[in-house]
């Protein structure tokens, strides 16, 4: 099996030791697998068109399945591998948790000194279906990847599980387990573009569960 992990990101200060711990963590996990940076150069940084990106680019060298991972966030090895092995035969989209626990500086700190992820101090983020995605990149496509039109911080994620789960038949299928975000400055969760994300999303919610809206939708980009 050909897996590679591909990772959105843009180097920040405050986001490059989790960039680095995050590396470090893929390189002990799957030795054998390539870890890619993915920019795009859009202004501001674009997730979904990253994802996008390295999913495309995965696809490109023939990857039969593709890790999609934040450049802050740690999973665990076995939640990894189920999301893995279940991937290549489901048709939907793997989440390698059940829960999405956020570090802080106070649990980042913690981790950086040697204290193990699950003592560490952390908020737990209800619904979280962020973070990382474990795909083969034609189911990936096969529900539109994610909407480019999203910029800056917002809604992307939310937005992509609507059209999962309304155009494949299901949700994102979770595996037991936790991941775990490390602190960085936040983004503004204010201003234009973040207003234009939220109505975006919007749109999103009231095409749900209405596979023909949520096509033209997304045939709309």
């Amino acid at each position: 099996m050909h897996i590679t992990v591909v990772m959105p990101f843009r180097p920040q200060p405050s986001r490059e030791y989790a960039h680095d711990i995050s590396v470090a963590h893929w390189r002990r996990l799957l030795p054998s697998v390539p870890v890619t940076n993915v920019d795009t150069g859009d202004e501001p940084f674009n997730s979904a068109a990253c994802r996008n990106a390295g999913v495309y680019g995965a696809a490109q060298s023939e990857a039969d399945v593709v890790v999609i991972a934040d450049a802050d966030t740690l999973v665990a090895e076995r939640p990894l591998w189920q999301a893995i092995e279940g991937a290549t035969r489901s048709g939907l989209v793997h989440l390698p948790y059940t829960e999405y626990r956020a570090l802080g500086a106070e649990g980042s700190a913690q981790y950086r000194a040697g204290v193990p992820l699950h003592d560490c101090a952390a908020v737990t983020v209800p619904g979280a279906c962020s973070g990382i995605y474990v795909t083969t990149p034609e189911t990936w496509w096969a529900h539109g990847g994610q909407d480019e039109r999203f910029r800056g911080w917002g809604f992307e994620d939310a937005a992509w599980e609507l059209a999962h789960t309304t155009l494949l038949g299901a949700p994102p299928v979770r595996h037991e387990g936790n991941v775990y975000s490390l602190h960085h400055s936040p983004a503004a969760k204010e201003g234009p573009q973040y207003e234009a994300n939220a109505a975006l999303c919007h749109r999103y919610h009231q095409a749900a569960n209405d596979p023909t809206a949520m096509r033209a939708l997304i045939e709309g980009r």
